[in-house]
């Protein structure tokens, strides 16, 4: 009947409306670094290290087929903020410390976007999207930042923590022997920023978490006080190597697991201020930006059931920098008191791509013109009402085999095409033969969770999806072609490097008696970055 299309018209109508028609609510968007799909204890039963993270899940909804842009850290964060993945935004792959660039400064952040709608907005933690110039946190539309300008085992601290392979602390004097080791930073210290200036260097990693939080809540304190709503991006330094436990770990739960454990109370703590700023108005976001880091063994996160079994059979890894499952599905999860449904799991195909245009709808935004978006609006999803996310969901290379950035492979329905295969590195240190596919090994998710036996190329089932497939392949291409594609600037010079002091060994920041400044001395006397 008519009427009760309109009526149920009218119902959808009443419950958005307080959605768009009260207050803008703040938003805390909080990004794991290399956590696994299986290290949230909601999602894998063997976890046992994550009881603040179970508990948001209780309160809020869970995705189980929730997906990085990307599977590394660089281009992962870029899609996170613009909507767009590499080959639209032109980030495909890391930034080195020596980069002169970054995203694209005719890219439009989330960050500028929400501001320019009222929102106060900031970053904590690790930025890896550019830190020379106009590249900075600062000009990309953020208010304020305190953190790390990339991954921090990309320059040396004088407390290491654990990696593997183990690297040296900071050389103290100039005329002692340096350490070379293959993948570790010798020479410059890891700087701490403070908006533009660094604060300390090298950090402190074994207090990096504590003074994360302690900023966070200044800064939803600062926004709070303003009347503003606010923006938190919050990009965790857990669970990239080195990892600092903050106490000896407990039998059983090993270094990773005591790790975890501090990542999951400082999640906590973060929903602690930003209940007691407003709860009922503000959505707070967890997820993942790629999978676990396989070559680093035991210091390494769950994947949970995504195993990638095809991959590991042929040797390589099938996590970080893949296109397997393990290398991208990540954990996630959303609370929103009275908003988001409480104690609800969704299968719903979604994104990190879809926090850019969740978020700006949310607050009444519009999304900059003349260019396209890989993210999707799914606040619907988010508030309980439907559980449809993305039709066709598009996998780019991460540092595997083939050209970084490249579609490499393809989720449609429960199908899922892999057109190059191989190329990343497992905890044995094989890397598995890089493999083009043409035609495409196809999986079914629905029976073969493992990614374990592709479907027979001669069978019907394959021979039926083979053709849509192909065309959501094609078409993703030509939409990508005919797109404003941005390009990156990959370009390096020393020069780049962050650094307080050149005449100092590492880059030390150091007091009148040669010691490394504390924390508070530094905020105190901050210094330039060259």
């Amino acid at each position: 009947s008519p009427w009760v299309v309109l009526g149920l018209a009218l119902v959808l109508v009443g419950l958005w409306a307080p959605c768009v028609l009260s207050r803008q609510p703040n938003f805390i968007v909080i990004l794991a670094d290399d956590v696994g799909w299986g290290d949230l204890g909601a999602n894998w039963a063997e976890t046992k290290e994550t009881p603040h993270l179970d508990q948001l899940a209780a309160e809020g909804t869970r995705f189980v087929d929730f997906h990085s842009a990307a599977s590394t850290c660089s281009p992962s964060r870029a899609s996170l903020l613009t909507g767009r993945l590499g080959v639209r935004n032109g980030v495909t792959h890391n930034f080195a410390i020596t980069s002169l660039g970054g995203l694209p400064l005719n890219e439009t952040t989330l960050a500028e976007v929400l501001r320019e709608a009222g929102y106060s907005t900031g970053v904590i933690g690790k930025w890896h999207l550019g830190h020379h110039g106009h590249h900075q946190p600062t000009s990309r539309g953020f208010d304020y930042y305190f953190g790390i300008p990339y991954s921090h085992d990309m320059g040396c601290t004088d407390t290491p923590g654990y990696n593997l392979p183990p690297c040296p602390p900071c050389p103290r004097h100039g005329t002692a022997a340096r350490e070379a080791r293959k993948d570790c930073y010798t020479e410059v210290a890891l700087p701490l920023f403070e908006n533009v200036s660094i604060v300390q260097q090298p950090v402190e990693l074994g207090s990096l978490a504590k003074r994360y939080a302690e900023e966070a809540a200044r800064f939803i304190q600062r926004a709070s006080d303003s009347g503003r709503p606010y923006f938190l991006y919050l990009a965790l330094a857990h669970m990239h190597v080195p990892l600092t436990p903050p106490l000896p770990p407990a039998p059983g739960r090993g270094i990773y697991g005591a790790s975890l454990g501090e990542m999951d109370a400082l999640v906590g703590r973060i929903k602690e201020v930003a209940d007691s700023h407003g709860k009922g108005n503000t959505l707070l976001w967890f997820a993942g930006d790629n999978g676990p880091w396989a070559q680093k063994c035991e210091l390494a996160g769950r994947l949970g059931p995504f195993v990638g079994a095809w991959q590991r059979q042929r040797g390589g890894s099938s996590a970080k920098q893949t296109t397997w499952e393990g290398g991208h599905r990540v954990p996630a999860l959303v609370y929103w008191p009275g908003r988001v449904p409480a104690g609800r799991m969704s299968h719903a195909l979604l994104s990190a791509l879809d926090i850019f245009p969740t978020l700006v709808a949310l607050a009444g935004a519009a999304l900059p013109p003349n260019r396209r978006f890989d993210g999707l609006d799914v606040s619907p999803v988010l508030f309980g009402w439907s559980d449809v996310g993305h039709k066709v969901l598009l996998h780019p290379n991460s540092g595997a085999a083939g050209k970084v950035g490249e579609i490499e492979a393809l989720r449609l329905a429960q199908y899922k095409a892999f057109y190059t295969t191989g190329g990343a590195m497992a905890c044995d240190g094989s890397t598995g033969p890089a493999e083009r596919h043409q035609p495409p090994l196809i999986f079914n998710l629905d029976r073969d969770i493992q990614e374990q036996q592709p479907l027979d190329a001669a069978s019907r089932e394959y021979q039926a999806v083979l053709p849509a497939i192909s065309r959501a392949y094609t078409q993703a291409l030509q939409d990508i072609a005919a797109d404003n594609v941005s390009v990156a600037d990959y370009s390096q010079d020393p020069a780049a490097i962050p650094c307080c002091n050149v005449q100092h060994v590492g880059c030390r920041c150091r007091g009148a008696h040669g010691a490394t400044l504390g924390p508070h001395e530094e905020k105190r006397t901050p210094r330039l970055c060259l």
